[in-house]
């Protein structure tokens, strides 16, 4: 009897160290299942960015083009993207939505439209403006469509999504409408590459220090790494798994699929999402959930500016994270659908959880820190033995999770700067490793944004705005 107490003491202390190391098998298991994951959708990116096989233009003449511009406060831009998308798309139609601007941007249309018969303006005032760029998308629809001739063949007619800084490849309307692309009957929509035009540029921010300005060359490269290596392969994966996703800058969508969204109950006229951060993905879902096929071309590619200002771009990536949780509602729809293969289906989740994964890896990150060290503090034997025996399996996973990243920045050298040295895709590579961690930032804000029902459509500043002290890098609607 003497020994009772100390027999329950080490009863207490040996299911101490059971449920914490309980709890750190859990977790290694999650980070387990999260990487892997993750190694096999960056293997069937990989493979199939290896793998692309460019199809021959089409006849762009066998269509007509609309172009929809959104802009709002646009005065920066607007005249130099009008300019650029006439020389890339002559035979196209410019419709540019002015969604109420308090700048020049109606006015330096209008001048432009003068001048240029084919460039149309498309006014919104409030309040029906600034309430998000798929409401403003649905008036540039009726608009077009409302000056359609009666006889025209819509399924001929295709309406393409440029921002405001977009511009286009020369030759984009051929390969757009290729046989694998627009050319089939049953494509509904086609998303092209996009590339980072200021991605060489040597002094991004004139007037300030070597430092800042070796920053923000870092951050416009990586940008344009994104686009150019991950997310192409990325897309070229889902376009083998029949699950392509739009993106806001250069989509081209044939008419008649949109026709076919509006018929739906309560969309009358409203093909895109309003009120939606992700309008262009969801409209890609609605697409083909409604049985359209969706494409990715890789051969033209619309150039935007990366942006220069971590704020304003870890403004832009958190919209785009919430974006990506809102469209959690459409699991059901998107399993229950016999227009998505089963590689589809798994495709398409894994994009909508990642958010959430990345929000569940932060909230159990210090929850391994805090049960490590307490296990140090408490039980220093165990913890010990412990970390001894599956401390190496979780650097392992560490280690194979960060290697895929590296391996984009030579694979970015290779196909968009072969002339520069294999060190330096190399040093891309770390430094994609290391800008994939804002996804952590980013999809944690997002999370706190949803807790505190903020959902408006924020617009990022462009780099040519100057931004007061403590104003905001972004215009919420």
């Amino acid at each position: 009897m003497p020994d009772a107490p100390h027999d329950r003491i080490v009863l207490h202390q040996d299911a101490v160290v059971w449920f914490a190391g309980l709890i750190s098998l859990a977790l290694v298991g999650y980070m387990a299942f999260v990487f892997g994951r993750f190694l096999v959708y960056w293997a069937g990116s990989r493979h199939a960015f290896r793998h692309n096989r460019p199809a021959e233009p089409g006849d762009p003449s066998a269509f007509q083009w609309h172009l929809i511009i959104p802009c709002r406060d646009e005065e920066a831009v607007v005249t130099q993207t009008l300019d650029g998308l006439r020389a890339a798309a002559p035979e196209a139609h410019l419709w540019v939505i002015d969604d109420d601007s308090k700048d020049a941007t109606r006015e330096l249309v209008l001048a432009a439209a003068a001048r240029d018969p084919r460039v149309h303006l498309v006014q919104r005032r409030r309040p029906h403006a600034r309430i998000g760029k798929g409401a403003a998308l649905n008036a540039a629809y009726r608009e077009i469509s409302a000056r359609l001739p009666g006889s025209t063949d819509r399924s001929s007619v295709v309406i393409g999504v440029v921002d405001a800084d977009g511009q286009l490849d020369p030759g984009t309307l051929g390969q757009v409408c290729n046989p694998k692309a627009l050319g089939r009957p049953d494509t509904g929509a086609v998303q092209i590459g996009v590339r980072m035009r200021n991605a060489d540029d040597e002094r991004p921010l004139p007037g300030r220090g070597r430092t800042a300005n070796a920053l923000a060359r870092a951050l416009v490269r990586m940008q344009d790494v994104e686009f150019q290596a991950n997310n192409a392969g990325m897309q070229l994966l889902r376009r083998r798994t029949g699950s392509v996703g739009l993106g806001g800058n250069g989509q081209f969508v044939r008419l008649t699929a949109l026709d076919s969204l509006t018929a739906e109950e309560g969309r009358a006229g409203r093909p895109w999402p309003e009120r939606a951060l992700l309008e262009d993905y969801e409209s890609g879902l609605d697409l083909r959930l409604a049985g359209w096929r969706l494409t990715h071309v890789t051969e033209a590619q619309v150039s935007q500016e990366g942006l220069i200002s971590l704020r304003r771009f870890l403004t832009q990536r958190t919209r785009w994270a919430q974006g990506n949780m809102q469209c959690l509602r459409y699991t059901g729809r998107v399993l229950r659908s016999p227009h998505y293969t089963v590689t589809g289906k798994a495709e398409v989740l894994y994009t909508f959880l990642q958010p959430v994964v990345c929000v569940l890896l932060v909230l159990l990150f210090p929850l391994s820190l805090a049960i490590t060290t307490a296990g140090l503090v408490l039980f220093p034997a165990a913890t010990a033995e412990f970390q001894l025996r599956f401390g190496p399996w979780m650097l392992l996973v560490l280690v194979l999770a960060t290697l895929p990243m590296v391996l984009w920045g030579p694979a970015y050298r290779r196909t968009v700067h072969p002339d520069r040295r294999r060190l330096t895709g190399l040093l891309w590579g770390v430094l994609v490793w290391l800008y994939a961690y804002h996804l952590f930032v980013v999809a944690s804000r997002a999370a706190v944004r949803m807790l505190l029902g903020r959902n408006g459509w924020a617009k990022t500043r462009r780099n040519a705005e100057k931004v007061a002290v403590g104003a905001p890098t972004a215009l919420e609607s």
